[in-house]
Order: structure tokens, then sequence, then C-alpha cells
């Protein structure tokens, strides 16, 4: 199935939506289809939705509301409906730490000049985010709200049926990419 024929969401899009998807994020701005707090619940038909997208938003939830804001997410996909996420990867941010690879952390010198607070500003994205994922938890998490399978994936690979699911992948070396069934 192509983006001619499928209903897809690209969720937490930030202040500008894409063309050819719903689009919706707390924040208002261009292309934004529904400007609401998905802990409210998002304003989409239940079963409506082919597949969703999430690139970077769900780190931004507090530990509270993961299993709540997945099972939404899995509320509006159709049966047989995909999430693909990509989310910042604990283990590549660790890894880069252990093997004292400054380039990979896109901290600039004057927030952190140490390793160590590249690191954690990098992971933490200044602030941003309030949940940090490795693949067996969210894996984990995505289990706990409802969805039957779960594969991991990597950019711009998808394992599902909807080849324009990898549309919005980006922040390839950073990331974890991880798609989950309804």
């Amino acid at each position: 199935m192509d983006s001619t024929s499928a209903k897809r969401l690209n969720w937490g899009c930030g202040g500008s939506g894409e063309p050819g998807w719903v689009n919706s994020d707390r924040r208002d701005g261009a292309l934004i289809d529904h400007c609401c707090d998905i802990r409210d619940g998002l304003p989409i038909e239940a079963e409506s939705i082919d597949y969703a997208v999430s690139i970077h938003a769900l780190q931004e939830i507090p530990w509270t509301d993961l299993i709540p804001v997945l099972q939404e997410l899995r509320r509006v996909l159709k049966p047989n409906g995909v999430l693909r996420l990509c989310l910042p990867d604990l283990d590549k941010g660790l890894q880069a730490f252990l093997r004292r690879d400054r380039e990979y952390f896109l901290i600039p010198d004057q927030d952190a000049q140490s390793l160590g607070g590249k690191f954690i500003l990098h992971v933490l994205w200044l602030g941003h985010s309030r949940m940090l994922f490795t693949g067996d938890f969210i894996e984990e998490l995505l289990r706990k709200a409802g969805f039957r399978e779960v594969a991991q994936c990597r950019f711009h690979e998808t394992s599902s049926r909807f080849g324009d699911i990898i549309q919005l992948d980006n922040r390839e070396s950073e990331s974890l990419f991880v798609e989950a069934t309804k």
C-alpha cells in the first residue's frame, strides 16, 4: 500500500506537518491538522489510520503516560495497522561515550566541553527528553500497550507492508527504529 491510498498519521511532528499526512502535535503550525495533547486523546476516529509514524516525540512524554499514549496511538490504527517509532537510542549514545567519540554528540562546546557533559546533554536533548529508550525497553512498552507484533528496523527499512512508512525517517546515527502491529 502506498501513500496515495493509505491514511497516515504523523504524530508529534513539531510546529509544521508534512503534506499528505494527518499531522498532530501539541503546538500549532503550518499543516497541523490536530493541535492537541495526545494525553487528552486524539480527535481521530478509532480504527481509521492505516499507519502512524512518530519521529523523536515519545521521549518527551513522562514515564507515567507512556503506556496510555501508546494505547491511544494503537486506538486510532486500523486492525493490522502499524506504528513506526524513531527514538533516541541510549545504547548508541552509551557506545559513543565508551569509545570516547566526541564527534557523535551534537552538543556545542559552549554548552558542554567534557565528554560526560556532552553525553548527558545529548541523551537528554538539552532537557527536552523525559524518557530514555533502548530497543528491548520500547518493545516491552509496546507489548504492554497491546501491540501484537514488534520488530526493530533499520533507517529507511520497513518490515511492514507500507513502503512509504519510512518517508519521515531522519537522525539515523542517533536513533533506533521500531514498528509495532495492532
